[in-house]
């Protein structure tokens, strides 16, 4: 299994994550593909919107993509720390709110 990821992130030539640790790199990947999924399958098609409409605005696809990522985050945390379920319309109002993001109140 070690060898798996290892060989996966040894792919990745130019990350969009950059973590302090293996373990916060490997998650950081996994919110990355997961985003990636999403525009390929067009599933919420608010992601490939979002990810559009920060680009039109001046930022990099990596940094859009961070953006993104941050939600996803988000969303992680309160299903995980917080003990919610998944909430895709608070996902997806996250999303329209970018480049604001849901932590910055």
């Amino acid at each position: 299994m070690v060898a798996v990821i290892c060989h996966f992130m040894k792919k990745r030539k130019h990350s969009i994550v950059q973590a302090d640790s293996s373990e916060g790199q490997m998650a950081g990947e996994g919110i990355i593909e997961a985003i990636e999924t999403q525009i390929r399958d067009n599933s919420p098609p608010e992601t490939r919107i979002t990810l559009d409409r920060l680009m039109s605005l001046g930022e990099s696809r990596n940094n859009a993509m961070r953006y993104i990522g941050a939600v996803m985050a988000q969303e992680m945390f309160e299903l995980l720390q917080n003990k919610q379920q998944y909430n895709e319309d608070r996902y997806i109002t996250n999303l329209k709110n970018l480049p604001e993001l849901p932590f910055d109140d």
